[in-house]
């Protein structure tokens, strides 16, 4: 049985609290008076400070402590919040990553540097240095006559607070932080030893508190168990305060002695008095563990290694699934026939459940961009709203994690190239702010996911001026709209007139079009000069398994994807020698371009009597494919080609049919681009 790594197990819980610490700032950026995002700024810090701590993680917990006091003193009102503030700790917030991930590197002095643009932030009042000058006599006596506030402090955590990650001692060492603290326990619930469970807690604690400050301070250090447990805060005078004995400190990890770890000497467990909270908070008591436990079972983390390998497995089911209903088919076992058919209803269900769970919704990439919009607003002194919609479209995780990249260098481009500088869009009419719109939606098999923006839009005279200069098309040659678009994707290829951070290098557009290309996508390009460009990028929804049409070209067989089949016709040979030289097919008041596979693939047989069209699109370009035969659906397992056949682009990929012969994949995109292309040439000609 395999144990998780605490360590890991923090790790990725810290990436989610930073996660959440960022999208707090960025949301507190637009909201500086949001009492509501500061607060929860200030508990993802004191969380992550608290879970460093005891996880080992010191220095993060060290400058975690910084941030965290910074926005204390935003709660309580004695600094406001700044975009200065949220800056510096957003900046704060990447040094608390390599904190997580490289705990014992040489970060140099960056942590110094940052807390210094913290302090700044702040006023410089967060924290005294550590060489500062001597307090004069005047200061003591005014610190002195500060009102310091007593209170008595009684405490219990539920049984199994320390194995769900809860320490008490952390608790009791944020007490004595705020003042003089008197810490006793009561040992009176512990059982007999032989009953006794060494997981579970049955100490209770009395404090006795002397601090300069409020009982919002002391509701701070339980914020995060509070649901769960017992608490009173009782105020008390001076008199009843002061001759409590200094507690020594516990040791973590330590077992707790049967009376308060003081210097007092031993108070005997009969002789501790049991106590109820005055003010108990409420909380279900009555089986915390059973909550726990059902609170565990809502979400349940894998690593995604074991989803692939389980995606893995229920390919190779549903190919020995096709395998068997093939058998059966030819076969005249009734018995057999029913049970092919039980196990292809069970294959197709679990592929479905299966694709659901390598679903994400598109908001996991989209919330990585407000950073960044963020960043380059402050780096270019473009004022930027980001707007995203969709978030709710789901993708397959694969495609999620790849097209991270794709996406950055579009915005960046958009920012860069497209909007303007405040000035320049107020003097041509539009709102000093300019926005960069992503969107996701679903059409068919595909996601769209679009970035938008309202700039100037695409130069189409310096596009074709640096194309020509670059050797990409000839001096005047006649290039369509979309074509002309597309070639700002071309490797090395930027109308930038100098190399900045942003761009000018050429590289970022050429890595979106391989990659897109590499998930079996397509791009689209539309721009308005003065109103704004957007690019369209169409996506497959799934890599693993698809449904797909099989078809029979000559002797050898292919799968078209399902999702980009429009409709099928019938075209009789006389029809197919009618429309030689000019390969349309006239469909509902429309002329469709079709390509002839056979010719294509050059096959060397010659065409059934009943051939067959096969209407496919993408987006809004259409293309027929004639085949020699329609087989029917089929589940397809994509298996990828290998690197001998990279540079064919007619097919996508392979599958294993149920016979374990081979279809290859058609890519949809490359053959409406031909096929479009095609049609291009023919009208020029006529």
């Amino acid at each position: 049985m395999s144990t998780l790594d605490p360590v890991a197990v923090f790790r990725t819980e810290a990436a989610e609290c930073l996660e959440a610490i960022e999208a707090g700032l960025l949301d507190l950026t637009h909201q500086l008076d949001n009492k509501d995002l500061v607060d929860a700024v200030f508990r993802g810090l004191h969380t992550l400070k608290g879970s460093g701590a005891m996880f080992g993680f010191e220095a993060l917990a060290a400058f975690t402590h910084h941030c965290e006091t910074a926005f204390d003193r935003v709660r309580k009102g004695e600094v406001a919040a700044t975009s200065e503030l949220v800056a510096a700790v957003l900046a704060a917030q990447d040094h608390m990553r390599a904190l997580v991930d490289q705990p014992d590197a040489d970060h140099g002095d960056t942590g110094h540097k940052l807390l210094a643009q913290l302090q700044a932030a702040v006023g410089g009042k967060e924290a005294a240095p550590a060489a500062a000058a001597a307090p004069t006599p005047a200061a003591i006596r005014e610190a002195t006559a500060k009102k310091k506030n007593s209170s008595r402090i009684r405490f219990s955590l539920p049984a199994n607070s320390m194995a769900n990650g809860t320490n008490p001692l952390g608790l009791l060492d944020e007490l004595r932080d705020l003042g003089e603290c008197t810490v006793r326990a009561n040992t009176s619930a512990i059982p007999p030893l032989d009953e006794l469970t060494p997981t579970e807690l049955h100490i209770s604690w009395d404090v006795t508190l002397t601090s300069e400050q409020d009982r919002s301070a002391i509701d701070d250090v339980f914020i995060f168990v509070l649901d769960d447990m017992e608490l009173s805060v009782e105020e008390i005078d001076g008199a009843a305060a002061a001759p409590a004995a200094p507690a020594a400190p516990v040791e973590e990890g330590a077992v707790p002695a049967p009376v308060a770890a003081a210097s007092a000497p031993p108070v005997p467990p009969s002789a501790v008095p049991e106590f109820r909270p005055v003010e108990a908070v409420p909380a279900k008591r009555e089986a915390p563990a059973a909550v726990s436990q059902a609170k565990a079972a809502e979400n349940v983390r894998v690593p995604a290694e074991r989803l692939d390998e389980l995606m893995d497995r229920v390919g190779e089911l549903v190919i020995a699934q096709s395998r068997l209903s093939q058998l059966a088919s030819a076969s005249t076992d009734i018995a057999l026939r029913s049970v092919s058919e039980e196990i292809e209803r069970l294959s197709g269900e679990l592929r479905d459940t299966m694709m659901v769970l390598r679903m994400v919704p598109v908001a996991t990439l989209f919330s990585r961009f407000r950073r960044l919009v963020h960043d380059l607003a402050r780096e270019t002194g473009k004022v930027i709203e980001l707007v995203t919609e969709g978030e709710s479209t789901e993708v397959d995780k694969t495609v999620i994690e790849r097209l991270a990249d794709p996406l950055v260098h579009l915005v960046r481009n958009s920012i860069d190239h497209g909007l303007e500088m405040p000035a320049d869009r107020l003097a041509s009419g539009k709102t000093e702010a300019g926005t960069v719109t992503l969107s996701a939606r679903q059409a068919g098999g595909e996601v769209i996911i679009a970035i938008k923006d309202d700039g100037r839009g695409i130069n189409r005279e310096r596009v074709r001026a640096k194309a020509e200069s670059s050797g990409l098309i000839q001096p005047g040659q006649p290039l369509s709209d979309a074509e002309l678009l597309q070639l700002i994707f071309a490797p090395g290829f930027s109308t930038a007139a100098a190399i900045t951070n942003l761009s000018g290098r050429g590289v970022g557009m050429d890595v979106v079009k391989k990659t897109v290309e590499a998930l079996r996508g397509a791009i689209d390009i539309v721009s308005v000069p003065g109103q704004g460009s957007e690019v369209s990028l169409r996506i497959p929804l799934t890599l693993a398994i698809i449904d797909g049409l099989l078809v029979r070209v000559g002797s050898g067989r292919y799968v078209i994807p399902l999702s980009a089949v429009e409709e099928c016709l019938e075209l009789s040979l006389e029809e197919d020698l009618r429309s030689r030289g000019r390969s349309f097919i006239s469909l509902r008041d429309s002329l469709v371009p079709f390509l002839r596979l056979r010719d294509l693939f050059r096959t060397g047989t010659k065409p059934d009597v009943h051939q067959k069209v096969v209407v496919i699109s993408t987006g809004t370009e259409r293309v027929g494919l004639v085949v020699d035969q329609i087989i029917g659906d089929h589940q397809t397992v994509i298996k990828s080609m290998s690197k001998l056949h990279n540079n064919v682009a007619t097919f996508s990929g392979a599958t294993i049919l149920g016979d374990g012969s081979v279809a290859l994949i058609l890519d949809v995109g490359h053959l409406v681009a031909a096929g479009q292309q095609q049609e291009a040439q023919l009208r020029v000609a006529g």
